[in-house]
This record gives C-alpha cells, sequence and structure tokens, in this order.
C-alpha cells in the first residue's frame, strides 16, 4: 500500500487546515469559484474530480464483464449489497443519528444537509481503493476487477434513481437535471474517455505498458487532483468549520457504523454461501468503502449553497482509510473461517 493512501486521513487533514486558511485569508479564491460555474457546478473542482476518476476507470477492464456466467455466486452477494442493502442502511443509520440522536447537538438546516451528504455517499460503492484493500488481503485480483466492472456498470443505472428516491424521502427538493448531468459528467464522461485510451494503449502498447508505465503515471495526476480538491472544497466551506468543528466528530459516527454494517453482513453472507476468503473480503470491502469523488462531486452539484452536504461527503474520505485498515486486519485473521475447499466463484 503506498504511503500516500495509508496516510490519506493525516492527508485529508492537512488539506483542511490550508483550505480553511485561505478561506479566511485568501478570500478572493472562494469567491472565484463561486463564479467559475456551469449548471450551478463549479468548473475548477470538476476538472479537478475528473483528473481525479479518470485514472481510477484506466483499471478497470470492462471485457472481464464477460465471465459473469462463470462466477455468478460472489457478484450476486457483491450487487445486493452494493445496490439493495447499503444505500437504505445508510439512510436509515444516518437518519437516526442527524435527525434523532443528535437533534439537540446539531441545528436542524445543518441536520439535514449532513444527511443529504450520507445519502449521497452511501449510493455511491468503491471503485479504486478497493483494489488496495483486495492486494492486502490476497484476494483473487482477477474476479476483483469483474466485480468492479459490473458494480460500475450497474451504478450507471441505479445511482441517480436511488439518490433521487431517498433525497426525496428526506423531504429534499431533488434538481434531477443536475443530477443526471453530473453523472454523466463524472462517471459517463471519463468512463468512456478512460475505456477508448485503455483499449488503443493495449492495442499499441501492451497490456504491461499500461499497468507498467501509464497507471503509475497518472495516479501521480489522481493524488494531485485529490490534494487540490480538497484545499479548494475546504475554502469554500471555512466558515462552517470553523463554526462548527465537533460536527467532523459527529459526522464521523455513523459513516463508521455504516461501514462496519455492511462489511459484517456481506463477509458473514459470503460465508453462508461457501465463497473462499479470496472472493469474500473484497466483496465485503467494495460496499463498506466508497467511490467518494463521485459522491463529493454530486454533493457540490446538487447542493451549492448547503456545503454541509458535501462536507458530509468529505468526512467519509477522512474516516475511510483507517476504518478499511482495521477491517483488512479483521479479514486477515479470520481466514481461517472460510475452509480452503469452499467454492472460489460459485
Amino acid at each position: 500500500m503506498k504511503s500516500f493512501e495509508k496516510y490519506l486521513t493525516l492527508v485529508v487533514l492537512g488539506c483542511m487546515v490550508v483550505g480553511v486558511l485561505i478561506g479566511q485569508y485568501v478570500t478572493v479564491i472562494p469567491d472565484l469559484l463561486n463564479q467559475l460555474t456551469v449548471a450551478e457546478i463549479s468548473l475548477p473542482i470538476a476538472v479537478l474530480i475528473w483528473l481525479m476518476i479518470f485514472p481510477m476507470m484506466l483499471k478497470v477492464d470492462f471485457s472481464s464483464v464477460k465471465n459473469i456466467r462463470n462466477n455468478p455466486r460472489g457478484l450476486y452477494l457483491t450487487w445486493t449489497a452494493n445496490w439493495l442493502i447499503k444505500p437504505f442502511s445508510m439512510f436509515a443509520i444516518a437518519s437516526l443519528f442527524f435527525l434523532v440522536i443528535y437533534r439537540n447537538l446539531i441545528p436542524a438546516d445543518l441536520a439535514n444537509d449532513y444527511l443529504a451528504g450520507a445519502i449521497i455517499l452511501g449510493a455511491a460503492p468503491c471503485t479504486a481503493m478497493v483494489f488496495v484493500w483486495s492486494q492486502l488481503t490476497k484476494g483473487d485480483a482477477a474476479y476483483t476487477l469483474v466485480q468492479v466492472a459490473t458494480n460500475n456498470l450497474i451504478l450507471l443505472v441505479l445511482f441517480v434513481p436511488i439518490v433521487g428516491l431517498l433525497l426525496g424521502v428526506g423531504g429534499f427538493a431533488i434538481p434531477w437535471l443536475t443530477l443526471f448531468l453530473s453523472v454523466v459528467l463524472f462517471v459517463v464522461v471519463p468512463l468512456t474517455a478512460a475505456s477508448i485510451t485503455r483499449t488503443m494503449i493495449i492495442v499499441h502498447k501492451g497490456m504491461d505498458y499500461l499497468d507498467e508505465k501509464v497507471i503509475p503515471r497518472f495516479s501521480k495526476i489522481t493524488m494531485i487532483g485529490l490534494l487540490l480538491t480538497l484545499v479548494l472544497i475546504f475554502s469554500l466551506q471555512s466558515d462552517l468549520i470553523l463554526e462548527n468543528p465537533g460536527h467532523i466528530v459527529l459526522i464521523s459516527v455513523p459513516l463508521i457504523i455504516q461501514t462496519f454494517f455492511i462489511f459484517a453482513i456481506t463477509y458473514y453472507a459470503a460465508k453462508k454461501l461457501r465463497l473462499k476468503h479470496d472472493i469474500a473480503a473484497p466483496a465485503g470491502f467494495i460496499g463498506a468503502s466508497n467511490f467518494f469523488e463521485l459522491a463529493v462531486a454530486v454533493a457540490i452539484a446538487l447542493f451549492p449553497l448547503s456545503p454541509g452536504v458535501a462536507l458530509a461527503t468529505i468526512v467519509g474520505v477522512l474516516v475511510e482509510v483507517p476504518v478499511m485498515l482495521f477491517l483488512v486486519k479483521v479479514a486477515n485473521k479470520t481466514k481461517g473461517w472460510f475452509k480452503k475447499g469452499e467454492l472460489s466463484h460459485g
């Protein structure tokens, strides 16, 4: 695991400090960001997020989808956890905390903003970091690739209706056009561009060149894009953070509980389905971790005047690495639960 990924929590905290300082003392930057928008989407942040998403899409081999018939059971589990359980359990857990438990701790308007952010985060299962978690548990790399590829394709179809449904149930006005535009801009466009780029590179240079030369170079762009995005977002939210510093801790609690819950039920179900450990662990990780780049982008696009929504998604970034590293240890220590003779692909 790269040191940048391992210490992502500290990186996010550092970006928070820099962003808040910019928001308080270099106000020309957030003022400019508020002006450079199209359909309420910040163009600079949109470009940075696209730079984060495109490189991770390069890693996804959609030709692997043809192997679905050979190994359906683990995929059915992944799809069920990600799309039939996770978004709705996040809605339930977040609603319980923000609307009931935190009723006297967080103002009602901010509590609603944080709930909206949690909803968006819960509907965006992991895309890139799952490869890291899978590798740390010696997961089946080829199978993980199929899980991620199919998950991305399902995301294209289900993300908008699920987010729209849960936001509607939560009483939020839904700017459907902006929601559709966000998915097109932050998923369809980079996904298509990355797929075409990947195919061309493999045809002309080969798979080894892609894996050893191209993807490592783009990974650096991802890192730069993430850092700049976080700094800019925190600069826009400096007042909110300074006025409510304890809210970051409060937001993290339901997000952490949700992460443990999804991992536990997926991992346990994998054992009951008699899947091998190298399938079970990645299945749990995909649902437990989040596609936070997409969540942040959609939160900013849908609720540009409500910084609390984006803040909730960013707290997801803050807690993800330490929580997921703990779950990696859990998965490695419980490997004996899964017998070697059990089914690898269902």
